[in-house]
């Protein structure tokens, strides 16, 4: 056992080098071998971590610093995975608040420090990036306490130590301009801020569920922190649900963390964050504690979701193809699974439409939870991202988000115009001497929802877009959506260049020469507001003339490829998403234009 403990998350906002910080973390403290061969940013373990280049799912490690166990949590950096950071900061004493020093607190930065003031975890703030040419690390540290005062930090919480720091090359300094250390100075400040932990060992066991993992032998994994008593393997516990009910189990394997490896021991005590096998129905936020005399920990809540999409068995002509998994059964198993092990997501049957209807934070989250499936060999059809809405005194009100825009000034004008037409009021503007801008806007999120996409090109891809929930306001009345129809196939085949070559005076499409298409798939995007069956299929009659063919396919663009989430914005009510494994494809809802034709007249009359 350590001769003592500390326990600290780590956060901040997308990109700030929060992974990066941790990966030099773990080579100073000598948790690798100087001839290991280790990746980048190494604890960003997932595939669509690292392509992405995010923090997804909340992971925990630890070094050892002289004779001190340091239990590091490295936590996501968007608001729409904000169930992690809720879960996390109760398995910690402490916070290092990580800030890019050119780009200053973002809003994810706030919520944060938010959740960490109101638990009153002591900070440590580190102003990353100091080498950065358009750095302005003074000003950036004046906005963090800013930030505190507005958060209503008292006064011992504003008085945090600061460190600057090159993540990338692994180097700290105690002050602004100051000689660039390796990172001591860094664990000297976590060892001095952070409290250990105060947990009595001989009182009644009480340990908090954080997360639960599926381990092929050892079956569900329940991660969690002791905050009292001791932990023994092969001990009987009671788990302590969230409605009130305890069932008694018993401990088949217990593990602590050293470095990135599960290590197995014979028994933990208070601070200590451990794997717990053997507890077979434990969610989320809910406790274990002693066998004969419990006494549950308060269960961890979330903030509730913001946003919800339909998910339904893939009903198209091309369903069975290419997915492992295409029933409605098995797709509710595995949403109800997710359900489970993310606090932050809700699932419900909808008996009326025959689908299941998933509430989370935002369109990442929910793309990402697509985008695992879809890998994991999952076919389905989602639909449009809707608001979730609620009624305080008579009013309808619906949530709206804080977003921050970053982009040089000469782009102002245009997204000034856009976030108006969405609803979006502005708060404030900060020029920076860099030539750039930031503007606040407080803006619905539906205004938001297939804003991206649209702003990354008003702005030629130089713009920075971030939000986070607010609050539950009043309706802002109707957010035009898409102002273009759809080119939706009339019949089944195979798209021809020849069709195709005809047509491309009517829009943009999103199909080749060759692609299998069938009736009612949206094959492009119309430049006129209603949609427009077309057939892509036509093939040019043949003749004993001599004719140029080759000249006219050349002058054909490529097809538009969308993305998962430009497929999102896209939608619209009466259109889905089919996502197999191999393609992602955009339908209506009704494959039969006459279907079609009904729904839209009844949708009209009401």
């Amino acid at each position: 056992m350590p001769t003592s403990l500390r326990d600290i998350a780590i956060v901040a906002h997308v990109d700030h080098g929060k992974t990066t910080l941790v990966d030099a973390m773990l080579w100073q403290s000598g948790t690798f071998r100087d001839n290991e061969d280790v990746q980048e940013r190494v604890m960003d373990s997932m595939d669509l971590e690292r392509e992405r280049g995010i923090t997804i799912m909340a992971k925990n490690m630890a070094v050892r610093y002289d004779d001190t166990k340091i239990n590091i949590v490295d936590t996501p950096g968007h608001a729409d995975f904000g169930g992690e950071v809720e879960r996390t900061l109760r398995m910690v004493d402490g916070i290092m608040l990580l800030v890019d020093a050119a780009e200053g607190p973002l809003p994810q930065t706030r919520f944060v420090l938010q959740k960490a003031l109101e638990l009153e975890l002591p900070s440590i703030v580190v102003l990353n990036k100091i080498d950065r040419d358009d750095a302005r690390p003074e000003e950036t540290l004046d906005e963090i306490y800013d930030l505190f005062i507005d958060l209503g930090a008292d006064g011992d919480q504003i008085e945090f130590p600061v460190l600057y720091t090159i993540a990338t090359e692994g180097q700290c300094a105690t002050e602004l301009g100051g000689e660039l250390t390796d990172l001591q100075p860094l664990f000297d400040t976590i060892l001095d801020t952070v409290p250990p932990p105060r947990g009595n060992a001989e009182g009644t066991l009480q340990m908090l569920v954080t997360s639960v993992k599926r381990d092929n032998y050892l079956g569900p994994v329940a991660i969690g922190r002791v905050e009292q008593g001791t932990l023994k393997n092969r001990q009987r516990v009671s788990m302590c649900h969230r409605d009130g009910s305890m069932e008694t189990a018993e401990i088949t394997a217990l593990f602590a963390f050293e470095g990135l490896e599960r290590v197995e021991v014979e028994e933990a005590g208070p601070g200590d964050i451990v794997a717990v096998a053997g507890v077979e129905g434990i969610g989320l936020g809910e406790s274990l504690s002693d066998a004969e005399d419990p006494d549950p920990l308060e269960p961890v809540d979330v903030d509730e979701p913001t946003l919800s999409m339909e998910f339904r068995a893939n009903t198209g002509p091309f369903s069975g193809r290419e997915g492992d998994y295409v029933t409605s059964r098995q797709l509710r198993e595995r949403l109800i699974d997710e359900s489970r092990n993310n606090l932050a997501i809700r699932v419900e049957q909808d008996e009326a439409s025959n689908c299941m209807v998933v509430y989370g934070r935002g369109e990442l989250q929910m793309s990402i939870l697509i985008e695992q499936m879809r890998r994991e060999g999952y076919e389905f059809t989602v639909g449009m991202p809707r608001v979730i809405t609620k009624t305080v005194d008579g009013t309808r009100h619906e949530p709206y988000e804080m977003a921050e825009i970053d982009i040089p000034e000469e782009h102002m004008g245009v997204v000034v115009e856009r976030m108006g037409t969405r609803k979006g009021v502005m708060q404030n503007v900060t020029h920076h001497q860099s030539g750039r801008v930031r503007l606040t806007f407080e803006v619905p999120s539906r205004g938001l929802i297939g804003y991206r996409s649209q702003f990354l090109t008003d702005t030629k891809g130089t713009g920075l877009l971030t939000h986070r929930f607010e609050d539950f306001k009043p309706w802002a009345g109707e957010i035009p959506h898409r102002t273009t129809g759809a080119l939706v196939a009339d019949r089944r085949g195979k798209a021809t260049g020849y069709a195709l070559l005809n047509l491309q005076d009517r829009g943009t499409f999103f199909v080749g020469p060759g692609d299998a298409v069938y009736e009612g798939m949206i094959v492009g995007e119309n430049n006129r507001t209603q949609d427009l069956d077309v057939n892509i299929t036509k093939e040019k009659k043949l003749t004993n003339m001599r004719a140029a063919a080759g000249e006219e396919l050349e002058r054909l663009p490529p097809p538009r490829d969308l993305s998962l989430e430009e497929s999102i914005e896209f939608l619209r009510a009466d259109e889905l998403i089919e996502v197999t494994p191999e393609a992602i494809r955009l339908r209506k809802r009704y494959l039969d234009p006459n279907q079609r034709k009904k729904a839209n007249q009844h949708a009209y009359a009401e």
